[in-house]
């Protein structure tokens, strides 16, 4: 992985150890509370020249004492500042206390405030560490300010926002700038999280990187750097079946239209040899329909065992309008105990419904070679006690999902979550909403699929397709087919 260009991700709990690891190591905690308020208060600054008030709201811990830290640069700054207090400040502690103490303004309790026209509120109620409902005091402040229309800069993350999971606890501020520190957290990216956050911006105040990548869980922003050296390289003396041969299983006469593009993006993605196995019932229509794509019939178990006596089939598709979804299971049991690489879609999954642990057993041992790639309700079909879990987040459904297979897990949606067996994770956040078109899950299939067969390791294969997959579609644009999308494909 190239370290330089993965943006790492921390959750609450990773930037807590961060912030205790910092001060182990002697750096000044309060400077460092200084150098995030100031930040805010420059952000501040720059998006709202035309603020009449700036209203700063302060909780009880760090996040209260940036906004205390902030409160002051403005005032020195000559703006009007108001600064209101979700609790008595007698009670507060350490660098918040000392915050507070060092802003020579007038505090008044959070329910004295009444929005008016002009105000811009500076949210520095809770931050990224909240991890329940907020009361209803805080919850009132949260109502008042969105129905009197005004714009909201959160430090760290808008109150209300579970840093972890993005859930909202009880209500949540709609931001339209996010300042956070080091890194962004995963409430920045999951949903509904990323839709309260507005612009986010990164300011590092200071902390060694050092320190912050041995706190760090292995969780990053996907894109590029985590596939990086992964790739197969290009050479003259290249040949199809050095490129890798992916297999496609086609569903019956009425439904391969999934497979076939499944097949096809397959092929643009970089596969060297893409086969469509075929039932007989649906030859003639599959045939009619390809040309680079190569055509095999295949119905039975029996056929299947004949075509896996070539090494060199090394990689399937499996899902995609299969349909059959007693012939899949069986297909993808047998698929896994002849240590053979699948990726498992659709019907695939929606085969395996409540017998996740049949899919551990055919592909276990070594490195991972299953990727599984749901959506929610599919996920809920295959893992139904992961998926019914209360209080885990859309990351830790992944990882653990994906410790139950012993395979990578594609997590479907506009916040997609790829998740290793090891713990590792990855969010991609560059899917555009044209995605939500009927096929486009088929297209990603083959995407994924065909870097496997180009000998990428499961995990950093089922990142590249994910993020090949939204940038196909951003150079697709809107009014976006599934055929469009297989047409913007590309192998990087």
């Amino acid at each position: 992985m190239n370290r330089s260009n993965t943006e790492f991700l921390l959750t609450p709990q990773a930037m807590g150890r961060v912030d205790a690891a910092a001060a182990r190591s002697g750096i000044d905690s309060y400077g460092l509370m200084r150098r995030a308020g100031e930040a805010v208060a420059a952000s501040a600054l720059r998006h709202f020249p035309q603020a009449l008030r700036f209203v700063v709201l302060c909780g009880p811990g760090n996040n209260g004492g940036d906004g205390y830290v902030a409160a002051a640069a403005l005032a020195r700054s000559g703006a009007q500042v108001a600064l209101f207090s979700l609790v008595n400040v007698a009670l507060l502690k350490g660098d918040a206390a000392r915050a507070e103490a060092d802003c020579d303004l007038p505090v008044a309790p959070l329910d004295r405030y009444d929005p008016k026209p002009g105000d811009v509120v500076i949210d520095g109620l809770f931050g990224a560490g909240l991890a329940r409902d907020i009361h209803d005091g805080a919850k009132a402040i949260v109502d008042a300010v969105g129905k009197a229309g005004l714009p909201v800069l959160a430090i760290d993350l808008p109150s209300g926002i579970d840093g972890a999971t993005a859930a909202v606890r009880g209500a949540a501020f709609k931001a339209r700038h996010t300042v956070t520190f080091m890194t962004r957290k995963p409430g920045h990216l999951l949903l509904p999280g990323r839709l309260h956050c507005g612009e986010v911006e990164v300011f590092d105040i200071g902390i060694p990187w050092r320190i912050v990548e041995r706190e760090a869980e292995g969780l990053w922003v996907n894109g590029p750097g985590i596939w990086a050296g992964y790739e197969r390289a290009v050479s003259a003396t290249d040949h199809k079946y050095r490129r890798g041969h992916l297999t496609v299983f086609s569903g019956p006469e009425t439904a391969t239209g999934a497979a076939r593009l499944t097949a096809a993006a397959g092929l643009k993605a970089g596969a060297g040899l893409v086969t469509l196995a075929s039932p007989a019932s649906a030859l003639s229509i599959n045939a009619g329909q390809l040309t680079a794509v190569m055509l095999t019939r295949l119905d039975t178990a029996q056929e299947l065992s004949s075509w896996l006596e070539d090494s060199r089939r090394s990689t399937f598709v499996l899902g995609p309008g299969f349909g059959d979804l007693d012939r899949a299971l069986r297909f993808a049991l047998m698929l896994g105990e002849a240590g053979r690489r699948l990726v498992l879609d659709a019907d695939g999954i929606s085969a395996f419904k409540d017998k996740a642990g049949q899919l551990s057993a055919a592909f276990s041992g070594g490195e991972p070679r299953l990727v599984v790639t749901p959506h929610e309700g599919e996920f809920a079909r295959l893992f139904p006690d992961i998926a019914s879990e209360e209080g885990l987040g859309k990351v830790e459904k992944a990882i653990a999902a994906a410790r139950a297979i012993g395979g990578i897990v594609v997590y479907k949606g506009a916040d997609t979550v790829i998740a290793a067996p090891d713990g590792r994770a990855a969010i991609e956040e560059e899917a555009p909403p044209s995605l939500a078109t009927a096929g486009s899950g088929d297209v990603l299939a083959g995407i994924i699929g065909a870097r496997i067969a180009n000998d990428m390791p499961a995990f950093e294969a089922a990142c590249a397709g994910v993020h090949l997959h939204g940038q196909a579609a951003s150079r697709a644009g809107q009014g976006m087919t599934a055929e469009d999308l297989v047409a913007h494909v590309r192998p990087d």
